[in-house]
């Protein structure tokens, strides 16, 4: 029988006051890259929380995030990730397992920004008791305006079903939302939900969904 994911990870804060952090990171505008934000996104939309937790859009801002970590006495983590497995794989790694997970095949330019974050909390003495990472292996990345692959899109079901286990855990107290999150509530803005995202995204002919080569060198060409 495979261990839970999550059973070495289940150890309830001492107290219920504790500051808990949940970080999406990643691009939204290519593709399988934005899987982090949509986890967040998603767990807004579909969920309350107690009043110590914190949802927060990361996006790929790196050190900018130093002040979120350093707050943060467990820290959930939502990214895309390369492990090296099948696309929509889910792994979870806690603790001091996660900068080394974060670091073993970086994709962009987030990820070296994030683990640089990891490694100042440690130097300023501010590191989470607990940091949690649910990553998925991403299938396309080249697509700048597309949104999530399908099989990434059914992966992140199953990486909010985990992420909601570690903050029930961790005493955050999910629950179902009752009452309709305003636009102004949302941690992702308007224009970039992921059902207005997806809707408005213009045809191929229209805009460009690959690297220009004369800007971005080693990208791939458009075809013709």
């Amino acid at each position: 029988m495979r261990p839970h994911p999550l059973e070495n990870a289940c150890n309830p804060p001492r107290d219920s006051d504790g500051s808990i952090v949940v970080l999406g990171i990643g691009n939204v505008l290519w593709a399988d890259e934005g899987f982090g934000v949509r986890c967040v996104e998603a767990l807004q939309q579909r969920y309350e929380f107690g009043p110590q937790v914190q949802l927060i859009d990361g996006g790929t801002q790196g050190l900018y995030l130093i002040h979120h970590v350093q707050a943060a006495r467990q820290l959930l983590i939502f990214d895309a990730v390369d492990y090296g497995l099948a696309p929509g794989t889910l792994k979870v790694v806690h603790d001091d397992e996660v900068p080394r997970f974060l670091g073993a095949k970086k994709m962009s330019l987030h990820q070296t920004g994030f683990q640089e974050v990891l490694q100042l909390a440690v130097l300023t003495g501010r590191y989470p008791e607990r940091v949690t990472l649910i990553g998925c292996q991403p299938e396309e990345l080249d697509d700048y305006g597309g949104s999530l692959r399908a099989v990434v899109k059914r992966a992140l079901e199953d990486a909010l079903a985990l992420g909601v286990d570690t903050l029930r855990c961790w005493g955050g107290r999910p629950a179902a939302r009752l009452q309709p999150l305003s636009a102004q509530d949302s941690v992702t803005l308007g224009s970039l939900a992921i059902e207005h995202y997806e809707s408005q995204r213009p045809s191929a002919d229209a805009a460009c969904r690959f690297g220009d080569e004369r800007f971005m060198p080693g990208a791939s060409p458009r075809p013709d």
